[in-house]
């Protein structure tokens, strides 16, 4: 695996504290322990430590123009009245408030790295799982490959992502016929490198589409107006699980934004990935589910 050859000081010294805090549970003999459990308060919540039942915090990505908040509103209370410990971070900023996710795909990726490291610490874990919708189902994935996040993160899960780019119904090849990518490069870069066949993606692509040791989700949706064609999202590759959301409830026609962030079927589903020894089958009736 490809690892980075100069690292933020941030990232550095954060990797070294989770080094030493891991390092020092070992030589004690609670490197297995369950750390103190303490319930959180709310999402973002650095005082929460995961318990027994629910050993790894969950990180959340927010997607392309979207913020921690508004992404997250609804998923980050349902997972932590669930007993999680649940972390959401902003990326992606051009300077533009509360609108994220625009800035290059490799830095946020950065961001990312930093922010998994802070949780890590902050909780004395190893291993988070992390769940994106949209680019944050696909940022996420340069992390994992390039930035030895692999070694970090246990379950991946990924809403809606353009894995393999998307065609907008056509509308990429006419932006790139006008010369529309410059503009659009100079303004929010994350937009044209989630593009079918832009550079970015076929470096990631590039080698496969997974990496060892991450267990991956794709839910899709088949009403997806963003990501086109909509089975542009499934990945290729050993530990993968592609699904679409109406092979779950035939009746669900959630679109690309409602998928991730309003859909309880898609949010049963996720508890059900995050803790198989109690899962439920997800139905067309998991909708009425609190």
């Amino acid at each position: 695996m490809a690892r980075r050859t100069q690292p933020t000081p941030m990232r550095t010294l954060r990797t070294l504290l989770a080094a030493a805090m891991l390092t020092s549970a070992s030589l004690t003999g609670t490197a297995d322990a369950a750390p103190p459990v303490a319930p959180s308060r709310g999402f973002n919540d650095f005082t929460c430590r995961p318990s027994a039942a629910h050993p790894r915090p969950v990180v959340l990505v927010h997607g392309t123009g979207a913020n921690s908040i508004d992404n997250w509103a609804f998923l980050a209370p349902y997972l932590v009245r669930r007993g999680y410990c649940v972390f959401a971070l902003d990326y992606g900023q051009t300077g533009v408030p509360m609108v994220h996710g625009l800035g290059p795909i490799e830095e946020s990726a950065e961001q990312l790295a930093d922010y998994v490291d802070r949780v890590r610490v902050a909780t004395g874990v190893r291993e988070v799982d992390m769940l994106g919708q949209s680019q944050g189902g696909l940022m996420p994935r340069y992390y994992l490959k390039f930035l030895d996040g692999a070694d970090e993160v246990y379950n991946f899960i990924g809403i809606v992502p353009p894995n393999h780019g998307t065609t907008l119904h056509g509308l990429a090849n006419i932006a790139r016929a006008a010369d529309l990518d410059a503009a659009t490069v100079r303004v929010a870069p994350a937009l044209v490198q989630q593009l079918a066949g832009s550079a970015f993606l076929t470096k990631l692509n590039r080698g496969g589409d997974t990496v060892p040791g991450v267990r991956y989700t794709v839910m899709a949706t088949l009403y997806d107006e963003n990501v086109t064609p909509s089975w542009s999202a499934f990945l290729d590759g050993p530990n993968v699980r592609n699904l679409y959301i109406q092979d779950l409830c035939p009746l669900d026609v959630s679109l690309h934004a409602m998928s991730g962030q309003i859909d309880r079927i898609v949010h049963h589903e996720i508890t059900n990935i995050l803790d198989p020894a109690h899962a439920t089958p997800t139905t067309c009736a998991s909708a009425s589910l609190l």
